[in-house]
């Protein structure tokens, strides 16, 4: 990447994203998904709703990648068998985020973007947004 900025906030993002997918390592079905209260999201959720939310903001907002509309609530649906499938998808996802992140131009960070629930946003501020999310 050519942008300082973008790196850092992007090596933030994938640490994050990464430790939290650490986490299920060596779980079974029943702890991947298991939720610590009745309203809380399980490990398994997290990890997939975060990768559905960086499809949104990063891909389809700031690098104007054609996606499907997103079902946001049905990212807090998730259930899984194993966090293996979940891993090989982020691999996917952020090799192609990498891709397309060197691809913006220079003023990216600076221009305003229309995010679905946050209305106006710089790029700067999606970046952000999905680091503090992560």
């Amino acid at each position: 990447m050519s942008n300082k900025e973008i790196e850092v906030l992007w090596s933030h993002i994938v640490r994050s994203q990464e430790h939290l997918i650490s986490c299920l390592d060596g779980l079974g079905e029943d702890d991947i998904n298991w939720r610590p209260l009745e309203n809380a999201n399980s490990l398994y959720v997290l990890a997939t709703h975060m990768m559905s939310n960086m499809k949104e903001t990063i891909l389809a907002i700031l690098c104007g990648q054609t996606m499907s509309k997103r079902q946001r609530g049905d990212d807090f649906k998730a259930v899984g068998t194993a966090i293996e499938p979940v891993r090989e998808s982020w691999n996917e996802l952020k090799k192609r985020i990498e891709s397309n992140l060197t691809l913006l131009q220079s003023d990216a960070l600076d221009k305003e973007y229309t995010h679905p629930r946050r209305g106006k946003i710089t790029g700067r501020e999606i970046l952000a947004v999905v680091a503090k999310h992560a």
